[in-house]
């Protein structure tokens, strides 16, 4: 999400379970959020109308497309909890997680830079975090990507957000 300042945070991720482009199908003209893709990736692209249609004329694709839309708005609402509620190590830790489920890698191209715009939190904040990660273990990191070494080690460090969403993806896929 943008606000006026500039400033930026998460309030969703969104693999291949998933799509963008929902506003248009329930009635929508122009989406007022920005999608970033993280990962290289390949995608498919639809025209909206013609998704509109299947949309309204396929009881199939829509109790599919609206599965997903409540798993995204649980997302979003769950982000909004977490980022009040955990510290900043837990909060990173169910980020790496929840990108590593969605690429299906445990090594994430990210910098320090963008890991602290998803998280909602001062760059320096990420860089003495994510020292915290690697002297336990967890992850390696380097310029531009990061590593999870420490899977469990890490599950057990993220808050009580990442089963929720690891469960949520779980039913989608």
């Amino acid at each position: 999400m943008n606000m006026s300042n500039g400033s930026t945070v998460e309030v969703g991720m969104i693999g291949t379970e998933g799509m963008v482009g929902m506003p248009a199908l329930l009635g929508g003209v122009i989406s007022n959020r920005q999608f970033i893709v993280q990962s290289p990736i390949t995608a498919l692209r639809m025209n909206a109308a013609l998704c509109k249609t299947a949309f309204d004329q396929s009881a199939a694709v829509r109790r599919v497309v609206l599965r997903f839309t409540e798993a995204i708005l649980d997302l979003a609402a769950q982000t909004a909890a977490c980022n009040r509620l955990h510290l900043i190590e837990q909060r990173c830790a169910r980020w790496l997680l929840m990108s590593s489920d969605r690429t299906r890698s445990d090594i994430i191209p990210m910098t320090h830079e963008f890991l602290s715009s998803m998280l909602g939190v001062r760059r320096a904040g990420v860089t003495t975090t994510l020292g915290e990660l690697t002297r336990s273990g967890l992850i390696e990191h380097g310029r531009g990507h990061l590593t999870i070494s420490d899977r469990e080690g890490l599950e057990a460090t993220a808050c009580e957000c990442y089963p929720l969403d690891r469960r949520r993806l779980e039913r989608l896929l």
